[in-house]
């Protein structure tokens, strides 16, 4: 058939660009075409000499005879014009044809012509610190709008529509109306007749399945991976997984990552987490040991120093028992345990007991005062104040010295009045 035997050449090039084995199926091929133009169309940000090599290996490895040939003696011999010519479709027709764009037939060539990329939609996934922790998956179910399998997403059982009369083929109407003397008002909406979409289906041959619409609703589950260490803000994408529509790449599902608010631990300052723990004077000043169960169940027994004193509000801190570091499991921050001191109420102690006790602590830094002393003082009465009514006191305080000060600028700026000397 041919003059001569080609000379063999590199026939896995394409297979590489697709990122399968030769021995990939067609579905196989389909799903890596897919996935690759999607992430590298140009209307994404894509690399456009990759989104043309992907369209070029698609075509060939999708096609038999091209495949049977390129992969007996490679590309140089498609180039020669064995198997129908080397000569490749434009990327965004083999993308729009793929995607049921109605990019061959129907809709009319595209040419050169770059389709619209679709919404992305966002949705808020509630997580706690301890899946954000230990890390976990969720399924969840979605319902998306998907493009007809029966029409591929042309709408009609014949492929072919019309133009619309109503909008000539624009999908939006202008309406006028007289609003005063002289004064016209101009009003844009979208086309009642073909809702938009500038093209009018016959009833007869309008797609069972979706009923013109070019797409169908469908239930999807995905599975949402929520990493160790990862926190509140953080997104989650699914590439391509939005609401599908004809000439459209299709947008992507993102999740933003919500923590709810935990009843014990706090996470601050990165990956250090923060909790609270009361301690009762006799184990501030004698010592003391409790557990604490974790975010991942496990029970810490925390305990002083013999003869260590704790200060109200004093911080101590586990090292490696914070978050995880975030795509680092195994690297944590620290857990900071601030503790707040509990004294008794007054009067549980008998003046013989404070006495036993006063015995005990270290020596009063005040000085006792001598009998001359005490008869030169005045005696007064201690009286409990809430920390509420004292700010409510320097609040008014502070009102009442601006507004001192205001009075003060308007005596100066009024003028001044000398008395006349007699």
């Amino acid at each position: 058939m041919f003059g001569r035997v080609p000379k063999k050449s590199d026939n896995t090039k394409f297979y590489e660009v697709l990122g399968v084995p030769k021995s990939a199926s067609q579905d196989e091929l389909k799903k890596a075409y897919k996935k690759a133009a999607i992430k590298n169309h140009p209307d994404k940000g894509g690399d456009p000499e990759k989104f043309k090599e992907l369209a070029h290996a698609y075509e060939v490895l999708s096609d038999p005879e091209k495949r049977d040939i390129y992969d007996q003696y490679g590309e140089d011999a498609l180039k020669e014009g064995m198997g129908g010519g080397g000569s490749s479709h434009n990327p965004f027709d083999i993308f729009e044809s793929f995607f049921g764009g109605g990019a061959f037939g129907g809709g009319g060539s595209s040419r050169g012509r770059r389709q619209k990329r679709g919404e992305d939609v966002v949705h808020a996934l509630k997580v706690s610190l301890e899946e954000l922790y230990n890390g976990t998956a969720k399924k969840l179910s979605l319902s998306r709008n998907a493009i007809c399998s029966k029409c591929k997403g042309k709408g009609s059982k014949s492929g072919a529509f019309s133009r619309c009369y109503g909008c000539q083929g624009t999908g939006m109407k202008i309406t006028t109306r007289q609003i005063g003397l002289g004064m016209i008002q101009q009003m844009q909406h979208v086309c009642p007749e073909c809702r938009g979409s500038g093209e009018m289906i016959s009833d007869r041959d309008r797609c069972p399945q979706c009923k013109g619409n070019k797409v169908t609703q469908e239930k999807k589950v995905l599975e949402v991976h929520i990493e160790k260490g990862m926190r509140g803000g953080q997104k989650i994408t699914f590439e391509g997984q939005a609401d599908e529509a004809p000439d459209t790449i299709t947008g992507d599902i993102v999740f933003v990552l919500e923590q709810k608010k935990h009843p014990k631990f706090d996470r601050k300052f990165g990956d250090d987490l923060y909790v609270d723990h009361n301690l009762s004077l006799t184990e501030a000043l004698c010592g003391f040991q409790f557990a604490l169960t974790h975010l991942d169940g496990r029970q810490l027994l925390i305990k002083s120093n013999p003869g260590e004193v704790i200060k109200p509000g004093q911080y101590k801190a586990i090292n490696d028992e914070g978050m995880p570091h975030h795509q680092r499991p195994f690297m944590k921050g620290k857990l900071v345990i601030q503790f707040h001191v509990i004294f008794p109420e007054s009067g549980v102690f008998s003046p013989e007991q404070c006495r036993k006790i006063e015995s005990i602590l270290p020596m009063r830094p005040s000085k006792h005062l001598t009998d001359m002393e005490l008869d030169d003082c005045e005696e007064t009465t201690l009286h409990d104040v809430s920390a509420e009514e004292v700010k409510r006191r320097k609040e008014r305080q502070h009102r009442h010295r601006e507004a001192y000060d205001e009075d003060d600028d308007d005596d100066e700026s009024a003028p001044r009045v000398q008395c006349a000397q007699q």
